[in-house]
């Protein structure tokens, strides 16, 4: 090994032990935990699969994380469908010396904790909040509606807002990126501003939507906090599960088994989803 190559990896070296510490080693740990048992306060360290096939057959695992993956991808649909036209806006139609302005704007949910937001979105959705006394004090509605909190569309509103700021950012600047010449030829070629956006912007932006998506998607499966307060019963996802083995049911292994099979989905369905984009992108 040259001495070109010994200063590369003693450069990298306290990053690669920081990683190894904080992210590799709890993992691993994660993951031999699924294959123990608990007995109160006694771990067997047995190798067995009996916590899968648990986790496979009892129908309340697999309904959370049905749930969980649907109410994800609702989100990451949502939270991008909403953000594209926000961050195409700021990109495209803003002036150059105002665009930092609304990037700070767009920052500024990050000033307030998470928690409070999720309090204030169960003051807005809630039987006699914010929004059913506008609806009813203008006469649109007769009656509070209920649809809106306590269940999967509380979840997927409250995500929806907090994740809108990383989800923005990304696109902006893929979109920022863009060579504006590459637009002004496809309109001098005869292409309207759809089908340019179409052909032209949308896949050129396409990495940032990618980043958005996954920043949207990994983290929303795990959130356990905005489920618990706002989402009821039918509201509550993987997470609540894993907490509830965790810190209730004094059954780390099992919830141990559910955090592995819940990475796994994640990871399928991510690398699904890059792999079908990167086959448009050609």
């Amino acid at each position: 090994m040259n001495s070109e190559a010994r200063r590369g990896l003693l450069l990298i070296s306290p990053t690669a032990v920081y990683v190894l510490l904080l992210l590799a080693a709890p993992l691993a740990a994660v993951v031999a935990f699924s294959f123990w048992t608990q007995d109160f306060l006694t771990i067997d360290r047995t190798l067995t699969l009996d916590n899968y096939r648990e986790a496979f057959t009892d129908p309340i695992y697999r309904v959370l994380m049905i749930r969980s993956l649907i109410i994800s991808g609702v989100v990451t649909v949502v939270t991008v469908v909403l953000a594209f036209p926000i961050a195409y806006f700021v990109s495209f139609y803003v002036p150059p010396e105002r665009k930092a302005l609304w990037i700070f704007l767009i920052t500024i949910p990050f000033w307030t904790s998470y928690l409070l937001r999720v309090f204030l979105w169960k003051v807005i959705l809630g039987f006699n909040g914010v929004l059913n006394s506008g609806l009813l004090g203008l006469g649109v509605i007769d009656e509070p509606i209920t649809f809106i909190l306590y269940n999967a569309n509380a979840v997927v509103i409250t995500l929806a807002h907090a994740f809108a700021p990383f989800t923005i950012l990304p696109i902006y600047v893929a979109l920022e990126k863009i060579d504006r010449s590459l637009i002004e030829a496809s309109r001098d070629l005869g292409e309207n501003r759809v089908t340019t956006f179409f052909r032209v912007t949308l896949p050129l932006a396409m990495p940032g939507v990618i980043a958005a998506v996954l920043i949207v998607f990994i983290p929303t499966i795990g959130d356990y906090v905005t489920p618990r307060l706002v989402g009821g019963p039918n509201g509550l996802m993987i997470s609540n599960m894993i907490q509830t083995q965790f810190l209730k049911l004094n059954n780390a292994p099992m919830g141990a088994t559910l955090a592995v099979l819940a990475m796994c989905a994640v990871t399928a369905i991510s690398l699904i989803f890059v792999f079908f984009n990167r086959r448009y992108l050609r």
